[in-house]
């Protein structure tokens, strides 16, 4: 008789809490929760933040607006303060020369702090922030591995940090179904990122699934390092938000896509399911924190092989699908 453990358990199914019909978040790109409602920005250029406020039933309550005009707004962080930090770091056309984080407190009042890339221009539409306060940005790769950047210094208003490369992430293409194409590539691009509230979770989503990593002694550079536990995210037609509960469950949006509405979706308990390492002795260290007040287990983290040309091919074909017009400059 054959030998073997025992059968991995299946990947746990997300399962819809409302649906969204509010043209305000047709292009849903951002999501946060504290429990009681939940924050979601559009990934759109009308000139100023709106972040829109709603209850689980996806009826919108309430607006946060800023007077900042923004260039591509790609996601969204609830910090434990209650202000929410915006990742104004969308660049489809690689022409930006900077890109920004707003800082924005439920009354409107919004901060605005400038970036530097340290190696050329970036698309990036994942924002993880650590328990210091330190962003992190996740690049949006149609080839070879997302990268990821935090500021070399404290933020401050008025100036612009460098970044720099402090990791890479590689996820291999899925046979979930859905997404913008058909195509590998939409499997394994990072279209948003969360942290659960208690910082022992990091999350990063493709079009098609969510990755949970484990994060050991706060270091998100190590944990983005590990195996992460793949939930699948089927069926979203453009799935670019995430977001967690404080009790753990996770959150999924879309933007509308070809249709006239999206599914909110939760995973109940799914930081659970990456645990993270007992705690060492010595913890990691870290870099300055920002200074906001002064102005089923996931397949091994290996890039697939496809041929050359093929490759290539598709990436045009998915960076065509999604090049949108001309932004302003935050």
């Amino acid at each position: 008789m054959g030998g073997g453990g025992p059968a991995a358990p299946p990947p746990p199914v997300p399962v819809p809490l409302c649906t969204v019909t509010d043209q305000r978040l047709e292009e849903l790109s951002g999501l946060a929760s504290d429990g009681d409602h939940l924050y979601a920005i559009n990934d759109s250029d009308n000139g100023g933040i709106a972040i829109q406020v709603f209850g689980r039933d996806c009826e919108i309550q309430d607006t946060i607006t800023a007077q900042v005009n923004p260039f591509d707004v790609e996601d969204l962080a609830l910090a434990p303060d209650g202000r929410l930090w915006l990742a104004d770091t969308g660049d489809n056309n690689r022409a930006r020369e900077t890109v920004a984080l707003h800082v924005v407190s439920k009354d409107g009042d919004a901060q605005l702090f400038r970036l530097t890339y340290p190696d050329g221009k970036h698309d990036a539409e994942a924002l993880l922030l650590d328990p210091q306060g330190i962003p992190y940005i996740v690049t949006k790769e149609t080839l070879g591995s997302a990268l990821v950047y935090r500021p070399t210094a404290p933020l401050v208003a008025g100036t612009t940090i460098p970044l720099e490369q402090v990791g890479k992430v590689s996820l291999a293409g899925t046979d979930t179904p859905g997404g913008p194409v058909k195509s590998p590539i939409v499997t394994r691009v990072v279209t948003g990122g969360a942290v659960s509230h208690d910082n022992k979770v990091i999350a990063l989503r493709t079009y098609t699934d969510a990755y949970l990593y484990p994060v050991p002694d706060g270091d998100f550079v190590k944990a983005l390092k590990s195996d992460p536990v793949r939930i699948p995210l089927p069926n979203e037609e453009q799935g670019e938000a995430i977001a967690f509960d404080p009790d753990g469950t996770l959150l999924s949006g879309s933007e509308f896509g070809k249709t006239t509405s999206s599914t909110i979706t939760t995973v109940a308990g799914a930081a659970a399911l990456a645990t993270p390492p007992p705690p060492t002795t010595t913890p990691a260290p870290q870099p300055p924190a920002a200074d906001t007040t002064s102005a089923a287990p996931a397949t091994k983290t290996t890039t697939e092989l496809w041929p050359a040309i093929g490759l290539g091919a598709a990436a045009l074909v998915l960076v065509a699908a999604f090049i949108r017009r001309s932004r302003r400059k935050a």
